[in-house]
């Protein structure tokens, strides 16, 4: 369990690095397997590394001069390969052409999964969902 506590720790640092608008140190706590999978607050599910690593460094492109106001745990679930960690995170960041800093929370869920000799996130969905909302919200119209 401590590897796969430190690979979210370690991906804590990377998520404040994401929000100035780089993606690599996130990037590279991500597997690489035809299974990786990420569903972010810009799109639908993508699978798989090329799709993940793409999405990821899009999504970092709408970010900048951000910073992390926080981190609150909901959650651990584990077992021998396999830890789930659910979160709420908070940052503080510049959208596109703005030069407002903007506060952001995040609904997050993570997966991190042991594969060869380290661990690595191989699920990660994040949506702006934090507070209570009306279920006419979840209607699809059109």
């Amino acid at each position: 369990m401590d590897g796969a506590e430190d690979v979210i720790e370690r991906s804590h640092l990377a998520w404040g690095e994401f929000v100035k608008g780089d993606p690599q140190p996130a990037l590279q706590l991500f597997s690489h397997r035809d299974d990786v999978t990420v569903g972010n607050p810009f799109g639908p599910f993508v699978r798989g590394w090329e799709e993940v690593s793409e999405t990821v460094a899009r999504a970092a492109t709408l970010y900048r001069d951000g910073e992390v106001m926080g981190f609150e745990r909901v959650a651990t679930y584990a077992a021998v390969d396999l830890a789930c960690f659910v979160e709420v995170e908070r940052y503080r960041t510049k959208f596109g052409g703005s030069d407002e800093l903007s506060s952001v929370a995040l609904r997050v869920s993570s997966v991190v999964r042991h594969e060869d000799d380290s661990w690595r996130i191989v699920n990660r969905h994040a949506d702006p969902i934090t507070t209570g909302r009306s279920p006419e919200s979840v209607i699809q119209r059109g």
